[in-house]
């Protein structure tokens, strides 16, 4: 295993990252996304990587992939034909939603529409009670008449979702069975194997979703595997989950909504691996690309969990205005702030960036290839803190004339303002923009940002980093090696990985043992079965058990974590009492005395260890290198044009110290060293920034 090479790949929307890991080293590589074939620029990425490490295709022992396809296709609304099959009488829960408005005082406030629209939202008789009982049976004749008309409206997608299939789900294995004999080639998606939960509208809106993006990711991942062995590569291909661990392809194409934000879950993994390689307990992990930006929080070593995410929140962001889906992830905040965000300037006479995106086609009007709005990237460029031919490795050159003109036109002009002055009211807007976004995230976890270290990775995070740390009161910045394409590097470094949930409610008073071990047993047998694909059969295996837990009348539960262990009888129930009073302690500060505790839903966490690396020491200190060259670079922040010193970073050997005003240039990125900070190289040749005035 210590002789293997491994390939990771990112494709974002707007560049694709690559990785290669060798016993002589790493190689990274940068291109474009081809978003009408997105495995078009992974092969050719793949063949370009390999061919500078020389490396035979056929000596690459592992593929892990992370992919933002699926999240763009639910945001852009570009999935399958979808119908939704579910019990009598329910077929516009969906539409209904919470019953609630997330903005009270906009009258004008417009709910997301549902990816299926009402003529394909179909009830069929059945029914099932909340304790599993059939109250009706399902009627056949009524779902294969149902069929036709699905068939006529050549639906390529159904979404099946029955009322309480979570505690019996006979009626939607059935009704399966027979649509796959009526819709033959039709994907279909199953409440009881997608979402297997309480609550009908999510599991309802998280069925939905799988179904909606699954014959796009079972096609795209289906050419991608073929398309790698004609390339020679024959290596399993593992894909990043939103949880923060990698599966195998078998299961992504059955459940691609786990698919949401696993690029930054990447990230989020390279951001904890460098926080103990520094010893730093409290960071904030940031990641800027080409069309986002992810800011995640890290204590303890460890990223807090969620599980459930909310996609393409439509409304100013505001939580309730996108579309929910219950999956384990990393809790992140995901903003449309990247480098090809697109930059105006409002009826206000405010300028604005994002969150819409140029993307990589046409992408910014610097790269010239038909963009001609102004984005982040052509501020950048403009102010100097990008070297024109040195950008993505040198493959794509930036014509400097085409940013000025678009920022002169559609920001300068409004402003009466020239390029630059622009391109730095860009980059400041940009930069408040995720700082504000950071606050908010921060403050709705009970945590601030202030001493915390900003940990900086992405095409475009080094370029802005000093600032955000500075518009956020932190004092340092460490900025990894191949920070460009850091969420590459952190598919490397995650654990092989799933979870399984299961609604099974239970009141402690009436605890039940047996019931409880049967179940973690089949739970522990279910997500083996997935791991073992993709992990040694002798590799040892992690096990993280939770129980969301409640006073009985109230509306939401806790996470209560259990021991991995079977549960014996009375004294384990009053052992799980202690562990939700504690939890409930720490969120609420009190426990409600005399009221009964109930459980609801249980989850199972099966993963490969994946020790995080012990802190690098100090290193000496080290004479700086003459710098390659200088370069003028406009300061939004003290509004000046200083030179600024260029150092390549390969040439910045461990121990080394520069002051600022400085770039330090590689072939993904550059580090900005502004006035006022010092950069020093650790023992891992990471840069440190820190904060001198």
């Amino acid at each position: 295993m210590a002789e293997s090479i491994r390939l990771a790949v990112d494709v974002g929307g707007t560049f694709t990252d690559l990785v290669l890991e060798t016993p002589d080293g790493t190689h990274s590589h940068k291109l474009l996304t081809t978003p009408d074939a997105p495995e078009r620029a992974v092969l050719e990425g793949a063949r370009a990587i390999l061919a500078a490490a020389r490396c035979p295709p056929g000596a690459v022992s592992l593929v892990v992939h992370g992919t933002t396809l699926a999240t763009n296709a639910l945001i852009e609304r570009k999935g399958a034909r979808t119908a939704l099959v579910t019990t009598e009488g329910f077929r516009d829960s969906l539409e209904i939603a919470y019953e609630h408005r997330f903005e009270q005082y906009d009258l004008y406030m417009e709910r997301p529409e549902p990816l299926v629209p009402r003529r394909l939202r179909l009830g069929v008789p059945e029914r099932v009670a909340a304790d599993g009982e059939v109250l009706r049976s399902l009627d056949e004749a009524a779902l294969r008449a149902t069929a036709a008309m699905l068939r006529a409206e050549r639906i390529e997608a159904v979404a099946i979702c029955f009322l309480h299939s979570f505690t019996n789900d006979a009626h939607e294995r059935r009704a399966a069975a027979i649509l796959a004999e009526e819709l033959p080639g039709v994907a279909l998606s199953l409440s009881c194997e997608v979402a297997p939960e309480i609550r009908e509208y999510e599991r309802t809106s998280t069925t939905v979703a799988n179904a909606y993006v699954l014959p796009l990711m079972s096609g795209y991942l289906g050419r991608l595997e073929s398309g790698l062995r004609e390339a020679g590569i024959a290596a399993p291909l593992l894909l990043m989950m939103s949880s923060g661990g990698v599966t195998t392809v078998e299961t992504a194409r059955r459940f691609p909504v786990r698919l949401v934000e696993s690029g930054p879950a990447g990230g989020a993994i390279l951001a904890q691996a460098v926080a103990a390689e520094n010893g730093l307990r409290r960071v904030v992990a940031f990641d800027m690309g080409g069309t986002t930006a992810k800011l995640t929080l890290i204590d303890d070593y460890d990223f807090q969990r969620a599980r459930s995410f909310e996609v393409a929140r439509a409304y100013r962001f505001i939580q309730g205005s996108g579309l929910p889906v219950r999956i384990p992830v990393i809790e992140l905040v995901e903003i449309g702030a990247g480098g090809g965000s697109i930059a105006r300037v409002d009826e206000l006479g405010r300028i604005q960036v994002g969150p819409d995106s140029a993307g990589s086609v046409p992408g910014p009007a610097c790269y010239g290839r038909g963009g001609e709005a102004p984005t982040v990237t052509d501020a950048d460029a403009v102010l100097g803190r990008l070297d024109p031919g040195r950008f993505a490795g040198g493959s794509i050159p930036l014509l400097l004339d085409r940013a000025q003109a678009a920022l002169e036109r559609d920001v300068g002009a409004a402003l009466r303002s020239d390029a630059v002055t622009a391109a730095a009211g860009v980059a400041e807007i940009v930069d408040e923009t995720m700082a504000s976004a950071a606050r908010v995230h921060a403050v709705e976890h009970g945590k601030d940002t202030a001493e915390r270290t900003l940990i900086a990775f992405g095409g475009a995070a080094p370029l802005h980093a000093a600032r955000l740390a500075q518009k956020l009161g932190m004092r340092r910045v460490v900025v990894p090696v191949g920070a460009g394409v850091g969420s590459a590097y952190g598919f490397l470094r995650a654990p092989i990985a799933y979870e399984v949930v299961r609604t099974r409610h239970m009141r402690l008073d009436a605890f039940d043992a047996a019931m409880l071990n049967a179940l973690f047993a089949g739970m522990r047998a279910e997500a083996e079965a997935v791991v073992r694909l993709g992990a040694t059969p002798d590799e040892p295996l992690r096990e993280v058990r939770t129980a969301f837990m409640r006073y009985r009348g109230q509306g939401h539960e806790i996470a209560v974590p259990l021991p991995p262990h079977e549960f014996g009888p009375s004294d384990d129930a009053a052992d799980l009492l202690a562990r939700f009073e504690a939890a409930y302690t720490v969120l609420f500060g009190r426990t409600i005395p005399r009221l009964e505790v109930e459980a609801l839903t249980w989850t199972l966490a099966l993963s490969t260890e994946r020790p995080l690396p012990p802190r690098a020491p100090e290193p000496d200190g080290a004479p700086a290198p003459a710098p390659a060259g200088h370069r003028p670079v406009f300061d939004p922040a003290a509004a000046v044009r200083e030179e600024a010193a260029v150092f390549e970073r390969a040439a910045l050997a461990p121990g080394v110290r520069l002051d600022g005003p400085a770039l330090i240039v590689e072939d993904q990125t550059t580090t900005v060293v502004p006035r006022g900070w010092s950069a020093r190289v650790n023992a891992r040749s990471q840069i440190v920034l820190e904060r001198t005035a």
